[in-house]
């Protein structure tokens, strides 16, 4: 791998290395060597647990409300190949690969192999510049999967807080109701309110009925004082 494609990944990874030689190692797959220690399998051994650690601990400082079942499910998502091989799609990590002749045409594996890949830059990383190098290409990659989970997470809260809040003071479930909704099948929007002992409260949009009624519970809890800040926008 020349200096100049070394240089390149650089820039994309925005980290530059002490050791080429482990960068080039990174980009090596088994297929591509006689010797499968020469390629970056070991590497994607470690990468895996660095950017388990890194997650949890971010997922732990982030989200200081939730049980240890949903940061489970919130790590397994982040973590997961599926996810992995997207953020290094997103980075085009994967054409600089390295790999042998009989895997070059084939497209049955680019799943898993952009996700070994990202595992391995990450262990790289990590051996050349330490933990914090590490941790911040993984924060820098999986921030906008991990501001999207924090979304999710402060959306799907309202439900729970207006039914919490409506059970303490009425003694009531809040019920939904579906009042409208528009558009063609493949891009619908729908228009829910949120009802507690008989009084209605302001209705909302959503591009689904979950995000419909997610908004129309927090507006319920706006107007009941329960929260004052605005909307998050969908």
């Amino acid at each position: 791998m020349d200096k100049e494609v070394l240089e390149q990944i650089e820039q994309i990874i925005k980290y530059q290395f002490s050791n080429p030689t482990l960068l080039a190692k990174t980009f090596t797959h088994s297929s591509a060597v006689d010797n499968r220690l020469l390629s970056n399998e070991r590497l994607e051994f470690l990468g895996d647990s660095i950017l388990g650690t890194v997650i949890c601990q971010t997922l732990f400082e982030r989200f200081p409300s939730c049980c240890e079942g949903e940061l489970t499910k919130l790590k397994s998502m982040l973590v997961s190949r599926e996810t992995c091989a997207q953020v290094a799609r997103r980075l085009n990590l994967q054409k600089f690969l390295k790999v042998g002749k009989s895997m070059a045409s084939s497209r049955a594996l680019s799943r898993s192999l952009a996700a070994a890949l990202l595992e391995a830059v990450i262990a790289a990383i990590y051996l050349d510049g330490g933990f914090d190098a590490a941790r911040d290409f993984v924060l820098r990659a999986f921030d906008p999967l991990i501001e999207k989970a924090d979304k999710e997470q402060a959306q799907g809260n309202y439900k729970s807080l207006l039914q919490q809040y409506a059970q303490e003071r009425y003694n009531r479930m809040p019920v939904y109701a579906l009042l409208d909704e528009k558009g063609p099948d493949h891009d619908k929007c729908f228009e829910s309110e949120v009802v507690i002992a008989e009084r209605h409260f302001p209705s909302a949009w959503g591009t689904n009925k979950k995000e419909a009624e997610q908004k129309a519970a927090f507006k319920a809890l706006m107007e009941l004082g329960v929260l004052q800040e605005e909307c998050p926008d969908s």
